[in-house]
This record gives structure tokens, C-alpha cells and sequence, in this order.
């Protein structure tokens, strides 16, 4: 099926994600339309209004292609498939035919560093050594002693290195041990993996969300050295992890990288309107984020763990933020609060109770310069779901427990209907348990609540729509006081040009401000911005959020607070 994607590229035209907000689907527990406890396609599709009515402007589909699901789909035993669990090929055409039809765009994942090892490519590759497949995965001798070819370690839990007894040889593989490495140095490898994009392209999907982007190469094969303290945060990585123990100088992020990166840019600008944003988990994450997006070569936007960790205080939060700043360059960074691999945003900013906070938080990363990627039930405040071992899923959490319990209680599904079995998610017994907690916090409560979460971010998504410095402006930050966050929002070349002033307190008590006698509130701003501007001075409640438009050629340009 080929879709001619040009009737799709909206009001922003082809550029439509530079500044775009992208609500992730975590498909397996969105909605369960046939009954077997899983969610599938056809329950997307049966929500795309509910999307729609959030005012954002794409979905992003976590994978759904056909798996041994040792890691839920993000190991890919066939690129073109999707897995009988979630439906069919003539599914995902009728989801992208329906979204289309309501101005959302369609990107999905792709996982190209690895495969399944029940991937047919694996499967011969491990066959012999002298296959036509033999180098198409990263192989190597043993040490001399027998021990693996590197101290590489997986971010799942020890060596990077599996023994395997066909070759006599270790293969790579920086997840799961069921999740071999392909080999990005050898060409066919690139080639095959290029044919597999444009698959979808050709399907008349709108981009791609690139899983563990900067993994694609490698380095020599040697020792990582030791880190002087352990770290923590990229790609969930915890203390307890001897992941953080490194300097992950050889096993990723490879300048070689940069050329296949080209190679796929290249592709996607046959189709235009499409996009791409890569997953980016390094020791210097905004370093290579901005790489990887600068010159408009290579990736369109890039994403890291930086705002996905438990530190939330408003001189972290601007310290990465003006990093990133001047780094970027032209490249275009996407933020993100929350995914499918990290404790909840409500849990681990430690806002279950606390409303106000979680309306802050949303307009925080609302007010960024980026575009923005949403994840499912962020806009309901659902909470971390506390289970009990045997109800543990996730590889990660099995391994690591009782100190991480692991990502299942993020994944938990969607409520929709707080009095409707499994809280309306299916009629069958869920692949993992909806909370009894998160039924207060369904669709169908909230949606009738006009001073829910739910409807602020309608609300609020709505009305950045309307405001051309959210979108695409330049951005500019002040210093904190008083935890108070300062920015600023231009964009001159819009008419009229704007300049906004964005004042977020994420103090839990009133702060009152010096501000520039020219700020005027905005009339058309939601109800949740509760600042008041007055004669030069700034008053903000606990955790209170302020936009105020100036004149873009006003004097009082440095808004010094």
C-alpha cells in the first residue's frame, strides 16, 4: 500500500514536527478491542477522537511488530510484520487512513541497533561462519582464556558478550541476551535495514521514533574504562546497575553512526512531511542529541533521559535546559516528562496528591523550546502502579528486584471507565492489573470534570496551538529565584511578532516577583495560568504558572528578576 503522505502534511506544512506534540501510544495497554487481555490496533483506533480532542498533533506507536516478546516487541523477529496479538497489516493501513482523517500523523518505532534472536536474519547468521548472513551481527573470538572479548556490560544485566556454541564465537548484544546486535560496518547490513524504513514509508507513515539510536555501532573492541563514580539516569540506568560502572567510550556512539544517521536522513527526505526523533542514552546525552541534529542532515529532533529522572528543582531543570541551548545549534531537541521505561511523572516528581504540581509540570514542558513527546495517561496524573513479584514481567525488573522493581508499573492500562470492569481496558483479565487508585483518575471521570487534569491539558494544548513563540519561537532563561523559573518565548517573525514572558513557581508557597512594566496577561490564556501581572510586579500562588505577552521591541528586554 502506498500513501501519498503530501494531502497529510497539515497546517504547518512539512515542518509540521518542529514543534509538534506527540502523544505515545504504549499499544499493548492502550485498549483491548478483541477481548484477550492485551491491547491491539483496533483499540487505537477506536480512541482516535479521544486523541484527537487532546489537541495534539501525532501519535507515536511503541512497537507492534511481530516478536517473541522477551522485551514486549523491542525485540523484532520481522520488521515488516505485525505480531497477531495486536491485528494485522490491514489494521495498521486502516489506523493510518482514520488518523489521517482527524489531522494526526502516525510515527512509530523502529528498533534498528538489534534484532530478535528468532529473526531469520540471527538465525542464519549464527549457523556458521561462513554464511551469507555470518557478519551481519557483531561476532568476535573469546580472550585466549575463554572469557568474553571485552568487559562491555548490558544494560539489562551482565556481560554484552553471549557464548554461542554453533560458532564457537560471543556475539553482541547490549539488551537482552535474546537481543542480538547487527553489525551497522557492514553494508548489506544498512541496506537491508534501509529497505525495512522505507516499508513503512511506503505504508504512508509520518516519521519514526529511532529506539536506542546512538547504538547502532560500534567502537574497537576494548575495555571501557571504570567511572570514578558510578552513574546513574541514561536509559534508567540505577546505581545498582553495573551498567553505570563504565565509561561507555567503545560500545556506542561511534563517529561511524554519524554516516548511517546521513544515509537515513537521505531516505526520509524522498517522502516529505516525514520525521524522525531518536532515542539518545550516552554519557553525554545533550552532546549527542545536538550531533545528531544539527545541519539538517541527519536526525530531525532528538531526545534524551535528562528530564526523566527523579531530579525536578527548577536550577537542574534550567541548567539542562541552557546546556542544551548552547549546544544545539540549529539542530531541534524533543523533550519529554515521562515514557513507557520510567517511573510515572506523578510518582517520581512526587506529585500523586498534588494537582497543582502536575498542572506546573505540564506546563513546563509545554513552554519549551522542542518539540514534545506525551505519554499515554500522563494527562490523567496516573501514578506508579505498586505489584508484587509474580506479577512482574519486565525482564529488567525480574532481574534486578527488590531494588528496581522494573518498568511494568508504568505500563499498567489505560482507564477508561472507572465503574466498568479492569476499568473499561478489556473485558478479559489485563496482561498486567489496573490499580484500584487509578479507576478515581478514568477518562470518563475526568471528562466530565472541567477542572480535571485531563481538561487542562486540553485545554492548555489548545491554546499553544494559537501561539506561534510555544510552537517554533527562540527561547531565552533567567535566572531562578525564589524557585521561580523565568523564560522567554519570541518569535519576531510572526504577525504580529510575539515575545511572551513565562514565570513557572515551583516553590510550595506564594511568590511575588519584580516584572517588566509592559507584561500584560494574556486575555486568551487558560484558567490554569494563574499569575497575576500588576504594575511591575509578579504574584504567583504555590506552584502557580504565569504567561504575559510584551511588546517585542520593548525596552525592558532583560526581565531581570
Amino acid at each position: 500500500m502506498t500513501t501519498d503522505t503530501s494531502q497529510y502534511l497539515g497546517r504547518q506544512g512539512a515542518d509540521w514536527w518542529r514543534g509538534a506534540v506527540i502523544y505515545q501510544i504504549y499499544p499493548r495497554s492502550f485498549l483491548d478491542a478483541n477481548g484477550d487481555g492485551i491491547g491491539d490496533l483496533q483499540g487505537v483506533i477506536d480512541k482516535l477522537d479521544y486523541i484527537a480532542s487532546l489537541n495534539v498533533d501525532a501519535i507515536w506507536l511503541s512497537p507492534f511488530f511481530t516478536s517473541p516478546m522477551k522485551d514486549f516487541g523491542y525485540d523484532v523477529s520481522d520488521y515488516r510484520g505485525v505480531d497477531p496479538m495486536f491485528g494485522t497489516l490491514a489494521d495498521f493501513d486502516r489506523l493510518v487512513e482514520a488518523a489521517h482523517a482527524r489531522g494526526l500523523k502516525v510515527t512509530i518505532d523502529q528498533v534498528l541497533s538489534h534484532t530478535s534472536d528468532q529473526h531469520p536474519w540471527f538465525q542464519e547468521s549464527r549457523a556458521s561462519r561462513d554464511n551469507p548472513k555470518a557478519d551481519w551481527y557483531v561476532w568476535a573470538d573469546p580472550k585466549p582464556d575463554g572469557a568474553p572479548p571485552t568487559n562491555w556490560q548490558a544494560i539489562f544485566g551482565g556481560s554484552a558478550w553471549q557464548w554461542d556454541t554453533r560458532r564457537c564465537q560471543y556475539y553482541l548484544h547490549n539488551f537482552l541476551v535474546e537481543q542480538p546486535d547487527l553489525n551497522f560496518r557492514h553494508p548489506a547490513v544498512v541496506q537491508a535495514i534501509l529497505g525495512e524504513v522505507r516499508f513503512w514509508l511506503e505504508r504512508g507513515v509520518d516519521g519514526f521514533r529511532l529506539d536506542a539510536v546512538n547504538f547502532c555501532t560500534h567502537g574497537e573492541l576494548k575495555d571501557n574504562p571504570p567511572r570514578e563514580e558510578i552513574a546513574e539516569g541514561f536509559i534508567g540506568v540505577r546505581p545498582d546497575n553495573p551498567y553505570g560502572y563504565q565509561h561507555h567510550i567503545h560500545d556506542k556512539t561511534q563517529p561511524e553512526n554519524l554516516v548511517f544517521l546521513e544515509r537515513l536522513r537521505a531516505l526520509l527526505d524522498e517522502y516529505p512531511g516525514t520525521t524522525s526523533v531518536g532515542e539518545v542514552g550516552d554519557d553525554d546525552s545533550l552532546g549527542v542529541m545536538a550531533e545528531y541534529t544539527r545541519g539538517g542532515e541527519r536526525l530531525h529532533m532528538a531526545y534524551s533521559f535528562d528530564l526523566l529522572g527523579e531530579r525536578h528543582d527548577p536550577e537542574y531543570l534550567r541548567g539542562i535546559l541552557t546546556e542544551m541551548e548552547s549546544r544545539i545549534e540549529d539542530g531541534w531537541p524533543c523533550w519529554a516528562l515521562g515514557n513507557h521505561d520510567v517511573t510515572r511523572l506523578a510518582s517520581r516528581w512526587q506529585a500523586e496528591d498534588n494537582a497543582a504540581a502536575l498542572r506546573l509540570y505540564m506546563a513546563f514542558l509545554l513552554t519549551q523550546r522542542g518539540s514534545i513527546c506525551l505519554y499515554q495517561g500522563e494527562e490523567l496524573g496516573q501514578t506508579e502502579a505498586t505489584l508484587a513479584f509474580e506479577q512482574l514481567v519486565d525482564p529488567a525488573g525480574i532481574t534486578f528486584w527488590p531494588a528496581y522493581q522494573g518498568r511494568d508499573g508504568c505500563r499498567t492500562p489505560m482507564p477508561w471507565k472507572a465503574d466498568a470492569l479492569h476499568g473499561g481496558f478489556s473485558r478479559a483479565t489485563p496482561w498486567l492489573p489496573v490499580p484500584d487508585d487509578h479507576l478515581g483518575l478514568a477518562v470518563d471521570q475526568q471528562d466530565r470534570d472541567p477542572d480535571s487534569l485531563l481538561n487542562a491539558y486540553r485545554a492548555f494544548l489548545a491554546f499553544r496551538r494559537t501561539q506561534p513563540a510555544l510552537v517554533k519561537g527562540e527561547i531565552r532563561y533567567h535566572p531562578v529565584r525564589d524557585g521561580v523559573l523565568c523564560l522567554e518565548r519570541r518569535h519576531p517573525s510572526s504577525d504580529p511578532g510575539q515575545r511572551l514572558l513565562v514565570a513557572l513557581n515551583f516553590a510550595d508557597a506564594p511568590r511575588e516577583l519584580p516584572a517588566p512594566g509592559a507584561a500584560r496577561a494574556l486575555d486568551d490564556a487558560p484558567a490554569l495560568v494563574n499569575g497575576h501581572w500588576r504594575d511591575g510586579t509578579l504574584t504567583l500562588p504555590a506552584y502557580g504558572i504565569a504567561i504575559a505577552r510584551c511588546p517585542t521591541d520593548s525596552e525592558e528586554a532583560s526581565w531581570d528578576v
